[in-house]
């Protein structure tokens, strides 16, 4: 049980959470946790077996407190959330735009290229710091493709178009994936990205962190008043925070995938922490899911210069300032939406 930038996350199977005035009471086993007040809080995150009373549930959305609710492996289960107050006339411009098949290739365009781009960067940064020779060859021959692929988008007309570029970006980096593990290579070791559920270590880190990047991305639209689910490059699909997930695309690379392999390749996370179900899916010990979430936390509190405001931000207000960039563009206050590109 962790409070980490204003967001609640608590990870004790049979945890229970209730109201006590403005507060929220965390107790296991009738023993007070934790008391803190919901002015606090922007989130709460609950993994696994948590229970939670409906008087603080009214609480923490009159207090516009989002509640998530996570499986133990951390998949996105459900989202509690208050009245929405977002600007009525910015959702009418994104639905308009999500209707209209040019703008919406558009945007999707756009989404996918920061995401390559920033994949480009992770190969090359490794190819560059640590691999040897035979895979910092292999890496840079994966960022030329992915180069390749950036120069074809222009040509692109539609947004199943774009989805197929995408896919083969997509399949080309996550080929390239392993050379980027340089440590536990016996307990680390990747072959394909494995979802629903998670096939191995890597793809059980890698589907965790990317639950967490994404309950911040759902945040950041809602906070500026955007639809999270009204997306374009994602297909529209009922309970799918379609929007959410295109904003997340330019960070995948750059936030998830670096902290994955830094976990791995320090050797913060162990072998041992995974485990192998009967069904054939990996699961995380609850040690292990402490590490990673205050790994993934202390990352975000890390500093960059944002590329296009030219001012030094921590990486945890990338979705909000990404996400506030994006509504400008809706509104008309910038010709295009600029993504976030790593330098």
């Amino acid at each position: 049980m962790k409070l980490l930038l204003n967001t609640l996350f608590v990870t004790i199977p049979g945890a229970y959470l209730s109201k006590e005035g403005e507060t929220v009471v965390v107790r296991v086993e009738h023993e007070t946790k934790l008391q803190v007040p919901t002015v606090a809080l922007e989130g709460i995150v609950c993994l696994g077996g948590v229970g939670f009373s409906p008087p603080l549930m009214e609480l923490c959305a009159d207090s516009g407190v989002t509640i998530s609710f996570l499986t133990e492996q951390g998949r996105f289960l459900a989202r509690v959330n208050g009245p929405v107050s977002g600007n009525i006339l910015l959702r009418k411009e994104q639905y308009r735009r999500a209707d209209d098949a040019e703008k919406t290739t558009a945007l999707a365009q756009t989404f996918v290229l920061g995401k390559l781009a920033n994949c480009r960067a992770v190969l090359l940064r490794a190819a560059r710091d640590g691999a040897d020779a035979e895979a910092g060859k292999a890496l840079t021959q994966c960022a030329d493709y992915l180069k390749t692929i950036i120069g074809q988008f222009r040509h692109e007309t539609d947004v199943e178009s774009v989805r197929g570029r995408e896919g083969q970006a997509g399949y080309a980096y996550f080929s390239a994936f392993d050379k980027l593990i340089v440590a536990q290579k016996t307990g680390f070791f990747f072959k394909e990205r494995s979802r629903r559920p998670p096939l191995d270590n890597v793809n059980a880190l890698l589907s965790f962190v990317y639950t967490l990047l994404a309950h911040d991305c759902i945040g950041a639209c809602e906070a500026v008043g955007l639809d999270p689910q009204a997306g374009f490059l994602h297909a529209d699909r009922p309970g799918r925070p379609s929007l959410a997930l295109d904003l997340m695309e330019e960070f995948r690379p750059f936030i998830a995938d670096r902290l994955v392999l830094t976990l791995i390749n320090r050797q913060q996370v162990r072998a041992e922490g995974f485990k192998k179900t009967e069904s054939g899916a990996v699961t995380m010990s609850l040690e292990t899911k402490k590490e990673v979430l205050k790994a993934y936390q202390e990352r975000k509190r890390e500093e960059l210069v944002h590329p296009f405001l030219d001012e030094k931000v921590s990486l945890g207000l990338l979705p909000y300032i990404q996400a506030r960039l994006l509504a400008r563009h809706l509104r008309g206050d910038l010709d295009g939406y600029p993504p976030f590109v790593w330098k």
